[in-house]
């Protein structure tokens, strides 16, 4: 099944490091990369591979930035920034 969870703000660089520094320890591929602006929003979309599962980042103004893809991964990606992002120090 499923799953999207919003991490945080689209704007915090530090949040989207850590997310892809995230899905690099855990052996994701990055597939490809678009972004688009209209009006005043800006979405940048990453489609990544982890484990042969499909996972969504995506990053929308006034949304946030959030991932998609099977509920179990998703769980552990998003366990994990949670736990990294904890220890940085603000």
């Amino acid at each position: 099944m499923a799953r999207t969870v919003t991490l945080g703000p689209e704007y915090d660089q530090q949040l989207r490091a850590t997310v892809m520094d995230v899905m690099r320890q855990l052996g994701a591929s990055v597939e490809s990369r678009n972004r688009s602006v209209a009006g005043s929003q800006e979405i940048e979309t990453v489609q990544a591979r982890l484990a042969g599962q499909e996972i969504t980042i995506e990053s929308e103004t006034y949304i946030g930035l959030s991932i998609t893809g099977d509920e179990h991964t998703i769980n552990e990606i998003s366990e994990r920034v949670r736990q990294a992002t904890q220890t940085i120090p603000t």
